[in-house]
């Protein structure tokens, strides 16, 4: 492994790089995000940043932004040309210099041609737009990366892929800050700031594909992504940082996954399965019968205590919409028995399914989770108020006193039971919701995409989380397009295509390229040890 002490390197004598970064410090009330940190970006390369959320990646891409300006002393130059910082806020355009943020920046009432032209107009001094020519352009454009978007279709219309194409054509377009021809040639540099963990693998395969002529067409990129198999796709080199210092520099063909991780955890995690044994014998806990509801028809299901059994498919097959289906958040028919309870499920609501032991941890933390402006504390204690404080007026003192607790138990950082849930990273914001809902020790624990978004060093809390519920003699259920995280946590994994399950893997087939090539479709010469549904 390329160590984090070697020399920032120049690239080919005499010609420049595309980024050069050295010396950037940044303090926040005596804390060091960024601790003398360098950043080399060669020209046409793909460049990978990562990092454990706290890293200071985020706060680097901010320094780019000229959203933060670096202690004293920090240098910056693009193609070899010094650039004073800190930036003046907006002045990164001035540099070619383009930013595709994970939330996107598009506005969804408004069309994909005037998404494409929002940068152009706020610079423009012209009243009139020759719709008709910039509609003709930017299909040029979009042909260019062999994309099929409709100028006139409404963003909100869009396919989270399509939103994230749209955003990084638009982001190239304005990079190159009218000296392109148009047609993404041109130098520059583009900043991917987490664009795929939303994204479905083959819609991730079709991002590539653009990043790839991006640079094809003379830019650079940098990848900011947790995914370290994405990074080691898609990347030449990368930079990985940790408690704000540059913990390695690697050249992507020559270093291993393990590599990586150990660069961002600042320890060998080794191959830990966070599997939990489970005798078929034991307790059936849950019984699910002839469910349908929205995708999804006639799933039966038999699980047992202690049992993770995880749920996948492609994307539309149904499986990610188990989870609600079940908590009532969905509307459903059938029946279910948890425990001695039997219910028709399309009697159920979320208050009856918490009343029962059941939990709903869902994919989309930050709006269906959690309540962002609220602190940890309100968030963490919402679930346990009837039964632990007086309805009567809220036990503040108690109430931190018990998140404090959870936050230790849970390992949330930082320890601050005040700090609103919205100022937390992916991952600690994972760590509240699991802390949440497990404290009451449930019966069954439903998951939407658990670690969607969340760092490597915080998924393995996560499964440790998940582990310790199922020892502990709960049934849990994960929805999951993560193959790699269905493998390492689930004792059977239930494949679905058009709404049924489709194949049951158990054993030894519950690994990360028998679930993607049965979900791919691949057709298997040898099923005999995979239990057809």
């Amino acid at each position: 492994m390329n160590s984090a002490s070697d020399t920032v390197s120049t690239y080919r004598q005499g010609e420049p790089l595309a980024l050069l970064l050295t010396g950037v410090t940044k303090i926040f009330g005596g804390h060091r995000a960024l601790n003398d940190v360098s950043l080399e970006i060669r020209q046409g390369e793909v460049h990978g940043l990562l990092g454990q959320n706290g890293s200071g990646k985020s706060t680097l891409i901010k320094v780019l932004a000229g959203f933060h300006a670096p202690e004293p002393g920090a240098q910056m130059h693009v193609c070899g040309e010094a650039v004073p910082l800190p930036l003046a806020p907006g002045a990164f355009r001035e540099h070619r210099i383009s930013f595709v943020h994970q939330h996107l920046g598009l506005i969804p009432a408004l069309t994909v041609l005037e998404n494409m032209l929002i940068g152009q107009l706020s610079q423009s001094r012209s009243m009139a737009i020759a719709w008709r020519a910039e509609r003709k352009k930017v299909a040029s454009r979009f042909a260019t990366y062999g994309l099929d978007l409709n100028p006139d279709a409404t963003v909100a219309d869009l396919s989270p892929v399509q939103c994230a194409l749209l955003a990084i054509v638009r982001a190239s377009s304005e990079m190159e800050n009218g000296d392109g021809d148009g047609n993404g040639n041109g130098n520059g540099l583009l900043i991917l700031d987490e664009p795929t963990p939303f994204l479905p693998r083959k819609d991730v395969e079709q991002l590539f594909a653009v990043v790839r002529r991006v640079v094809s067409a003379g830019a650079s990129v940098i990848f900011v992504s947790h995914d370290v198999d994405e990074v080691m796709e898609i990347t030449d080199r990368a930079t990985v940082l940790r408690d704000g210092k540059v913990a390695a520099r690697l050249d992507t063909r020559n270093a291993s996954k393990q590599d990586f991780i150990e660069a961002i955890v600042g320890r060998r995690l080794g191959e830990v399965s966070h599997k939990t044994e489970v005798a078929e014998s034991g307790p059936v806990s849950l019984e699910v019968k002839r469910m349908s509801g929205g995708t999804i028809v006639d799933f039966d299901l038999t699980a047992h205590e202690g049992e993770v059994v995880g749920l996948t498919g492609l994307v539309g097959s149904g499986y990610n919409e188990i989870p609600y289906l079940l908590y009532g958040a969905k509307p459903a028919e059938g029946t279910a028995q948890l425990g001695t309870t039997a219910f028709e499920i399309g009697k159920v609501t979320p208050r009856k399914s918490m009343a029962q032991g059941v939990v709903l941890i869902p994919g989309d933390r930050a709006h269906a989770g959690a309540i962002g402006p609220l602190p940890v504390s309100d968030n963490v204690t919402m679930p346990v108020l009837t039964t632990r404080f007086s309805r009567l007026a809220l036990n503040r003192s108690a109430m931190v006193r018990l998140s404090s607790e959870l936050a230790e138990r849970f390992d949330v950082r930082p320890r601050n039971a005040d700090l609103p849930i919205a100022n937390l990273s992916g991952g600690n914001q994972q760590k509240v919701m699991l802390a949440k809902w497990l404290q009451s020790s449930p019966k069954l624990v439903l998951l939407d995409e658990p670690t969607q978004g969340v760092d490597i060093g915080a998924r393995q809390t996560v499964f440790k989380h998940i582990k310790d519920s199922a020892e502990a003699g709960a049934t849990v259920l994960c929805a999951s397009s993560d193959y790699e995280q269905l493998a390492a946590i689930c004792n059977r994994v239930l494949i679905f295509s058009q709404g049924r399950v489709i194949a049951t893997l158990t054993g030894a087939d519950v690994n990360k390229d028998t679930i993607a090539e049965i979900s791919l479709g691949a057709e298997r010469k040898e099923m005999t040890h995979v239990t057809e549904a």
